[in-house]
């Protein structure tokens, strides 16, 4: 009897009840509450011979190429998601979702690209034993750049501190996290990066700011601006991600 890190890339695509041939070449991996709202929307995007093998996922074509998303929340739900597929042979993982601002330099309506993840969501380093921190695929991370660059996207790189639980937050654990380098803080991130990199594969994280922590701004302090902001963001973080996942930078 075998058990889950025993599992060989056919156990993996039994489990998972797919082919070898349906295995997404990229995913998209999503962090954020909104489940449904989510899944709705990336049905859609994904409608091209869509399938749906997990409950909080989607596999679909886009512009030929066959990309997975799935919605998450926290490291644990997220590996759940990048060592299966990793395992079954996704070759590229792109997180997304939301991150609170730890540095005055960044901004509302910027697109984190993130080059760095500091691990301390408690998952990721069981997938990288004695490390710190994870880097990004530096030729992702130099991908989303240019493409934000050429459409005239505001964007920043730096590193994120991924952490265990968001509600536990204080001033202290805000300013140690800024002092250690980082730019912003997720749950998510380090462990997709580091699961990735478990599995040889590649991975980045492109972040929506949601609230500005560093400044006092919370989840439960939302204006209208920030609202309508944060959505125009968050259909380019989309736009990049699909673009990367899609490798039509290999065109």
């Amino acid at each position: 009897m075998k058990l889950y890190g025993e599992f060989s890339q056919a156990d993996w695509l039994k489990a998972l009840q797919i082919s070898k041939a349906d295995v997404p070449v990229s995913f998209i991996i999503h962090g954020e509450w909104e489940h449904e709202e989510n899944i709705t929307q990336w049905r859609d995007i994904l409608k091209e011979e869509m399938r749906l093998p997990k409950w909080n996922s989607v596999m679909g074509r886009h512009k030929g190429a066959q990309v997975g998303f799935a919605n998450v929340y926290g490291a644990p739900m997220a590996v759940n998601i990048v060592h299966q597929f990793a395992a079954s042979g996704t070759e590229v993982f792109i997180q997304t979702g939301y991150f609170g601002g730890l540095s005055l330099e960044v901004k509302y309506g910027d697109i984190f690209i993130v080059t760095e993840a500091v691990m301390g969501d408690g998952v990721s380093t069981s997938y990288l034993t004695g490390e710190i921190t994870v880097k990004s695929d530096p030729e992702l991370v130099a991908l989303a750049v240019k493409y934000c660059e050429n459409k005239g996207y505001s964007y920043t790189t730096g590193s994120i501190y991924s952490t265990n639980t968001l509600l536990l937050e204080t001033k202290d654990l805000i300013k140690a996290w800024a002092s250690k380098g980082c730019i912003g803080v997720d749950m998510e991130t380090a462990v997709t990066i580091a699961a990735a990199q478990y599995f040889n594969k590649r991975a980045v994280g492109l972040l929506t700011l949601s609230d500005h922590l560093i400044n006092g701004d919370t989840l439960y302090t939302y204006t209208e601006d920030r609202e309508a902001v944060e959505a125009r963001t968050d259909e380019r973080v989309r736009e990049v991600a699909l673009y990367l996942a899609a490798g039509e930078w290999g065109d």
